[in-house]
């Protein structure tokens, strides 16, 4: 979210402390007393597909309420809620993730799920965390998932080159594996697109002891891991196992599974969410698989963590808080609901929907479901969710990574950088 969109949420959710009328809820009701709610979310074509599935089993459930939903792609669905939000036009129900749940929770724009009737005592603490804030709980997730590294056996076959054990290998086998990738490879197919991202970054930081953020709002990360993650990017590059820059900045503005590299069968190795495996395995047409990240073994602590996919949340504003609670509670607690998503937003949080549909997982989504349990035991600390304002990071590491690229800045003073707009931005 840019911040002129967070200063105009900020705008309008100070308004609604002053009960300013302007500033409404998104749901309506008809003549005959049905509720029409709003239900916001992002993702492709299939997700919405099986949105709209479980919206019609809803309300067949359900005949006093309809549901309207609106996705648009990641990079857009942010800065589209900010405005709406602003101008009081915001869903009924929020997909949510990240700190956004504390972003828009600290504003006012976001009900205390307490006061609805909405089950969660089979959802793991854990998860249920990551949309509580200060005592508070904004949210609760979808399903669990983790980040991971996404193999295409194909692509290591063409190239003559052995699929690393995802157990043992580290950050030095990462590179040289990907470098050999690069040398023999047909032109056009990378090893990989250029790793750079903030949950990356949390991975390779927390393996070294540190982690993005501190549990009290501040930078965590040192310039030191910074420079030293950039030098290897840079050397990536340059042996051509990630795109050009030019390349690489056009990427970044189409993420959908199928526009990626890994989606269209042009990369060997991804840095991705575990639940984004069936619709990447779908676009690229072949049999992927997910290894952990390089350097878990051996490292001061597991950078890898288990944490909620997305977050449905409530709009604080919204004059059916009862009935958008009764939604959210059959998205995430039923097995009707849990039958059409399966593992699309990561493995059900909820336990009993998870073993409802054990027997009628997709192979994809039993290697999910797999991966996630295998790697419980082994995983890190929780993640430290951002302080309000660390929304703005992934921009921020856009553009600073760009700098990097393009040869216009150096690691060092891309690092000192990042570490400036990043403090300043989650100090406003």
């Amino acid at each position: 979210m840019s911040r002129r969109s967070r200063r105009l949420a900020a705008l309008c959710l100070a308004g609604v402390m002053l009960a300013v009328s302007a500033c409404g809820g998104g749901s309506s009701e008809s003549d005959d007393g049905t509720v029409e709610l709003r239900f916001g979310w992002w993702g492709n074509n299939d997700r919405a597909d099986a949105t709209q599935k479980v919206i019609d089993t809803f309300q067949a459930k359900n005949p006093g309420i309809t549901v309207k939903g609106s996705y648009t792609d990641f990079n857009s669905y942010f800065d589209r809620l900010a405005t709406e939000v602003a101008a009081g036009r915001a869903p009924d129900v929020i997909t949510l993730g990240g700190a956004y749940p504390r972003e828009y929770g600290d504003r006012g724009a976001l009900l205390d799920l307490s006061k609805v009737n909405l089950k969660m005592d089979k959802i793991g603490a854990a998860a249920l965390d990551n949309g509580k804030f200060g005592g508070v709980q904004y949210g609760v997730p979808s399903g669990v998932n983790t980040i991971a590294t996404v193999i295409n056996p194909a692509v290591f076959e063409k190239a003559g080159v052995e699929v690393p054990d995802g157990d043992t290998w580290t950050w030095d086998d990462f590179e040289r594996i990907t470098k050999e990738l690069a040398g023999k490879l047909p032109k056009g197919t990378f090893a990989l697109a250029d790793p750079t991202r903030t949950d990356m970054l949390d991975a390779y930081s927390r393996q070294r002891g540190e982690a993005l953020y501190t549990a009290d709002g501040k930078v965590a990360i040192s310039a030191k891991t910074l420079v030293d993650w950039w030098t290897m990017t840079l050397e990536l590059r340059d042996a051509g196992a990630t795109p050009p820059a030019s390349q690489t900045a056009e990427l970044i503005t189409q993420p959908a599974p199928e526009q990626s590299l890994m989606g269209r069968g042009l990369a060997a190795v991804q840095f991705d969410w575990s639940n984004q495996l069936t619709a990447l395995t779908k676009a690229a047409g072949a049999p992927l698989k997910l290894i952990r990240v390089p350097g878990e073994t051996g490292a001061t602590q597991p950078g890898m963590w288990l944490q909620a996919s997305q977050i449905y949340s409530i709009n604080a504003r919204s004059e059916h808080p009862e009935e958008a609670a009764k939604f959210v509670d059959f998205l995430v607690n039923s097995a009707d609901a849990g039958k059409i998503i399966l593992a699309d937003r990561g493995i059900p949080a909820n336990s009993d929907v998870r073993e409802g549909i054990a027997s009628v997982l997709g192979e994809e989504e039993k290697a999910q479901a797999e991966f996630i349990d295998d790697l419980t035991p082994k995983a890190g600390p929780p993640l430290v969710i951002g302080p309000a304002g660390s929304t703005d990071t992934p921009k921020i590491l856009d553009r600073v990574n760009a700098e990097v690229l393009f040869d216009r800045q150096k690691p060092a003073e891309a690092a000192a950088d990042f570490i400036q707009q990043v403090g300043t931005a989650i100090q406003q």
